[in-house]
């Protein structure tokens, strides 16, 4: 195991960023088999001991933020800093035993040359080892502790991301023809990598909610303001991330603006696709993409009546004390932040529809025409 402890680039001159390879199959049963070999060789030794597992630690303690020197993206990365699974510790020891049983259906599942999202990895699981996962979380989090032991990424351990609805088997898709529900989103990271992109927009708007998408493209802003309209419908899965990535990669000079709700989870779902997410930290960079804030912000309360401002739940909070503790907020981000908590209200998009149904689109249009965007 000590050459996958080399899976990190130097960074700046005295930081380690350490990353999640993209490897091809074998190269990832290679590394399983190593482990595997390693942790025989440990029990068998003449002084057997049970070894622990040294995992690249993706607490908030070790993540850094690159500002990007040649770039304006930055994003999160984590530095050369090692926890451990242990079986010798008792509330360690399931979490020992989940990561070879996730290796081990990793194994299986890249032998078969499928691949399975991780909806089906826990039920996979649930079956054959009742005893050890009882939840998707821990599913979820043992695949990032595979990552960060293996380093490689989760693709590239045969899991990919739901898609987001269905998907039609077309060669060529016309997105301004796929009507309001637009055209889904797929969780097969190397389909989204081969797609050939063409487009004539001047913009991408990244919306937050699936509903305001569908209002938008019902309206068809699109042809009010040459743009892709993109949506994870809420939290940003990683096939959104990957395809609103390639597409910064693909057209460089597009403005990313992001509609989100005024609130905090609004905001973290922002940061999310700006910087990445610390869970992801080993994979992080390789979505992280230049977004802008459109709306909602403190400025555009003017436009709300009063009886449609919300007040802040205690989730709301939790949400806006992580990010307030957070290194990679911005300061205009940050300030935005500190008037939501201050007047403990929180402002939803469809808000909006105050000023008819129609509004949204003139609000989007005014807002990028002054350039009214951080």
């Amino acid at each position: 195991m000590e050459d996958l402890c080399k899976s990190s680039m130097r960074f700046f001159s005295d930081q380690h960023l350490c990353f999640a390879d993209i490897i091809p199959p074998s190269e990832v049963r290679a590394r399983i088999e190593v482990a595997v070999l390693n942790f025989l060789r440990i029990l068998t030794s003449p002084s057997p001991a049970i070894s622990d597992l040294p995992l690249i630690n993706r607490s908030s303690s070790n993540r850094k933020v690159s500002q990007g020197l040649l770039t304006e993206v930055s994003w999160i990365f984590l530095s050369d800093s090692f926890c451990t699974r242990s079986m010798m510790r008792a509330n360690a020891a399931k979490a020992f035993i989940r990561v070879w049983k996730v290796m081990e259906m990793c194994f299986r599942i890249l032998v078969q040359e499928k691949r399975v999202t991780q909806r089906e990895l826990f039920y996979k699981l649930l079956c054959d080892s009742p005893d050890y996962f009882t939840s998707q979380l821990q599913v979820n989090k043992t695949v990032q502790d595979v990552v960060a032991l293996l380093r490689c990424s989760r693709y590239s351990l045969g899991i990919m991301a739901s898609s987001r609805g269905l998907e039609p088997n077309q060669e060529v898709v016309d997105c301004s023809a796929c009507g309001s529900s637009g055209y889904a989103i797929s969780g097969d990271l190397n389909l989204l990598e081969k797609l050939i992109l063409k487009t004539d927009a001047r913009y991408i708007i990244v919306v937050e909610k699936h509903a305001i998408f569908q209002r938008l493209a019902e309206d068809r802003i699109f042809n009010q303001i040459p743009s892709i309209l993109i949506t994870a419908k809420g939290y940003p899965d990683i096939g959104t991330r990957f395809l609103l990535h390639r597409l910064s990669r693909a057209f460089p000079d597009l403005p990313i603006l992001a509609l989100v709700d005024w609130n905090p989870a609004g905001l973290a779902i922002l940061c999310t696709f700006k910087f990445g997410s610390i869970g992801m930290g080993l994979e992080a960079y390789r979505y992280a993409c230049n977004v802008r804030w459109l709306g909602l912000r403190g400025d555009d309360l003017q436009l709300i009546p009063e009886q449609s401002m919300v007040p802040l739940k205690q989730k709301d909070l939790q949400i806006a004390t992580s990010l307030m503790s957070s290194e990679i907020l911005q300061e205009n981000y940050r300030e935005q932040l500190a008037v939501m908590v201050q007047l403990g209200q929180r402002v939803e998009i469809e808000a909006l529809y105050f000023h008819g149904y129609g509004y949204l689109g003139k609000y989007i249009a005014k807002k990028i025409v002054q350039a009214d965007y951080i």
